[in-house]
């Protein structure tokens, strides 16, 4: 008994939010035994209230979700190119927060859903936050983020019937086909991996790593799943999709909870300055990858994941994360559309959480001195008290010094004109058509394409599709026209599709 007794979980008592202890948690006051509720049982209202705003506004991408923390660890040297704190030493280790995600779906939608897979990484460094903010592909559907907002409504839902629309999904592609990589990419079996320990992650964008000395280099950035990268078939993930759809949010949690803790090695390619004009490729073009066999990998450190969240809503639905997030010796590149989501990310999370969402737990740095930013919603770590709130002499603020030797991008201009940058060309079908002969190099892969391809393909309008088949017919002749094959084939025969039967028998009923 006075083991028990000694058991902070029951000592406590139940309180209002004010603290205030209740007796009767599971009744109202009211006049007499029958008469009605009273307005002064602030037990009453206080719960009442505070549970009809519990919900905040979901992500308008990245919705659905799962997440965990973990470390870093360095395991090589590359203090020669970059300065920041967090690699300035082979075994330093950073405490990380992950979150993993679906994009295009509500967050009650599936995790087995064809579509990219966002894989954000929060390290605590002793500079900041760094928030890695990449996907499970290297490359995206559009360069330019002034496309971004209209991408992702095709991706959504049909604002007249409210449901999804293959027309809005295949118009925007086809009408945007510097996006054909990302497609190749979604559509082969690699759009939906096995679990979300069985995926890579990928900066996409390119950055710059700064040394001490003030000279920069281009980077992208892997992390490769040591658990090895998995994916589903069709059959697979639409089973799932129905049977589990917390798929993989389960599994993540599971494995960690019985001690499999996942990894993954980090990676950056590297690529000097002088090389970046002359490169077939506009280094800041998203839809475009840096060959391996030109850019080869140079190992970094690994990640793993040791330990799950204790409430999902504080730690995990309130992770802040934004490609803005950067540290000393990581900076951003003239990229498009990196340069929109630095601002777009940040924004987003000041409108879901309030302008002081870094003061949230999860998202709060090391060490943050910004008494410059004071008041507002939920100001809540002592607002920098009695401190000058502008720039004064009376109480001085040190400063970080700047690097001095900033190499100057002459050629970045010419590189951004948006003329060459958005006309689609030949050139952005090489590196689909080389995904093309990758799969037909792995047994089924490319007929798996096409099936995945066409039983999305052919709820769209026909005038769409056929955009389709001369957009794919660009990557392959022979892929085009077996693509309108077999497309065409379910449209004129939907009664070979169980789908279609099973919509059929549910529509009848409803007459």
């Amino acid at each position: 008994m006075a083991a028990q007794a000694a058991n902070p979980i029951q000592q406590r008592v139940y309180t209002t939010s004010s603290g205030r202890p209740i007796s009767y948690a599971t009744a109202s006051q009211r006049l007499g035994n029958n008469g009605p509720i009273l307005l002064q049982d602030f037990h009453l209202i206080d719960l009442l209230a505070h549970f009809d705003r519990e919900r905040i506004p979901e992500r308008v991408v990245h919705a659905k979700g799962a997440g965990a923390y973990g470390e870093f660890e360095v395991t090589h040297d590359i203090t020669d190119i970059c300065s920041a704190d967090l690699f300035s030493e082979v075994g330093k280790k950073t405490k990380v927060a992950v979150r993993l995600s679906t994009v295009g779906g509500e967050k009650g939608s599936a995790d087995s859903a064809r579509d990219p897979r966002g894989f954000a990484i929060k390290f605590y460094t002793e500079e900041g936050n760094w928030d890695m903010v990449g996907n499970d592909t290297p490359v995206f559907f559009i360069r330019d983020g002034v496309k971004f907002p209209t991408f992702i409504h095709t991706q959504k839902r049909n604002p007249q019937t409210n449901t999804k629309d293959a027309t809005m999904f295949w118009d925007f592609l086809t009408s945007n086909q510097e996006s054909i990589h990302q497609v190749m990419q979604l559509f082969s079996d690699r759009g939906t991996p096995l679990s979300y320990r069985h995926m890579n992650t990928y900066s996409g964008h390119t950055f710059k790593f700064i040394a001490a000395d003030g000279s920069f280099k281009y980077v992208k950035m892997h992390f490769i799943s040591d658990q090895g990268n998995r994916t589903l078939n069709l059959e697979e993930a639409t089973h799932l999709a129905s049977a589990n759809p917390d798929w993989n949010t389960q599994d993540l949690f599971e494995a960690i909870a019985r001690g499999e803790y996942p990894s993954w090695t980090f990676y950056v390619q590297v690529l000097d300055p002088k090389d970046a004009e002359k490169f077939r490729w506009n280094i800041f073009d998203v839809t475009k990858v840096w060959p391996h066999s030109e850019v080869p990998l140079r190992p970094v450190g690994k990640m793993t994941l040791n330990r799950n969240c204790q409430n999902y809503f504080a730690e995990i639905e309130q992770m802040a994360v934004a490609p803005a997030h950067l540290v000393p010796g990581i900076e951003p590149t003239a990229d498009p559309m990196l340069q929109a989501r630095l601002f777009s990310y940040t924004d987003s999370q000041r409108h879901r959480l309030g302008v002081n969402y870094q003061q949230i737990p999860v998202n709060q740095p090391l060490h943050a001195y910004a008494p410059w930013q004071r008041d507002g919603q939920y100001a809540i770590n002592g607002n920098y008290g009695a401190d000058p709130n502008y720039p004064s002499p009376l109480k001085p603020i040190t400063y970080k010094p700047v690097d001095v030797n900033q190499q100057h991008e002459e050629w970045v201009g010419r590189a951004l004109n948006p003329q060459n940058f958005n006309e689609v060309t030949d050139e952005d079908f090489v590196q689909a058509t080389g995904l093309w002969h990758v799969l037909g190099r792995q047994e089924g892969q490319q007929a798996n394409f096409i099936t995945n391809v066409s039983s999305h393909l052919f709820g769209a309008d026909p005038r769409v599709r056929q955009r389709a088949y001369e957009m794919f017919g660009r990557v392959d002749k022979q892929l085009g026209s077996k693509l309108e094959v077999a497309t065409e084939h379910i449209v004129q025969d939907a009664s070979k599709n169980k789908t279609d039967e099973i919509v059929a028998r549910l529509t009848a009923r409803t007459k």
